[in-house]
């Protein structure tokens, strides 16, 4: 956090954070949704282990640093950042090295810092940057991954279709909405549109998973840097758990102008 302040210098922060990383909702419209995840031994259930205990420490120190953490009941972090994202008064740039945030980006108010090493090299996420990096629209990045899926999330995409065909379709139809529409046409002929005729529900389904919440009734908070002196409790409890150094960093950083 004190090396993106340092960086980007903004006028507004907030984290977000999953209150539920694999919702209910979205699990009973795909079975599938991140179940890998919920296996004993798997790299999720370990992380959770290992730093559960330590997270409610560092969220108290950002409040502390007067960084708010957000979330909000059966969302994920995602759901929260669309939300906030919809809301903003002015440009946004979203860190995170989730790519599904993507699909957020509009030029030239909403952009991605997508880690590379860290956050002091990342990759500027832009509509051109999408554009090249895919082939496609710089705003249908929802529409391709709908089309492709993704593993790492359980989501199987439309079966027979990778990469390559789901951003021809989405270049060829603009949209999953005229993909849809083109696929119940049961007079369209091809190979292609029939895989996608075949996965239908699926497809409409996978539309309601993949796609960020943008509404949520998250209260209004005031996401204001803060500057000056912080909550005069944060330098023992940083010391207590050997963070003196990472805490005070922020709070220059916080202070820096320009």
């Amino acid at each position: 956090m004190a090396r993106l302040v340092q960086d980007h210098d903004p006028d507004r922060i907030c984290c977000a954070t999953d209150e539920n990383w694999r919702p209910d909702w979205r699990v009973e419209l795909i079975e599938t949704y991140k179940t890998h995840r919920t296996e004993p031994g798997s790299l999720q259930q370990q992380t959770d282990a290992e730093v559960s205990r330590q997270v409610a420490i560092i969220y108290g120190l950002l409040a502390l640093c007067g960084i708010q953490v957000i979330g909000h009941p059966e969302y994920e972090a995602e759901d929260v950042i669309g939300t906030l994202t919809a809301r903003a008064p002015g440009p946004v740039a979203i860190v995170s090295g989730d790519r599904d945030l993507f699909q957020l980006v509009r030029d030239p108010d909403v952009w991605v810092l997508y880690p590379k090493r860290g956050v002091s090299v990342v990759d500027r996420v832009d509509e051109a940057f999408i554009e090249k990096k895919f082939g496609i629209p710089g705003r249908a990045y929802l529409d391709y991954a709908v089309l492709r899926g993704d593993a790492s999330d359980g989501l199987p995409g439309v079966r027979g279709i990778g990469e390559k065909i789901a951003a021809s379709l989405v270049t060829k139809y603009g949209s999953i909405e005229s993909i849809l529409e083109a696929a119940e046409d049961t007079k369209r002929q091809g190979v292609v549109i029939q895989k996608v005729r075949a996965d239908l529900d699926y497809l409409r389904r996978a539309v309601q998973v993949v796609t960020i919440a943008t509404d949520l009734p998250l209260p209004d908070e005031d996401l204001t840097r803060s500057r000056g002196e912080p909550h005069e409790s944060v330098h023992p409890l940083a010391k207590g758990f050997g963070l003196t150094n990472v805490v005070d960093g922020l709070i220059e950083s916080l202070n820096r102008d320009g």
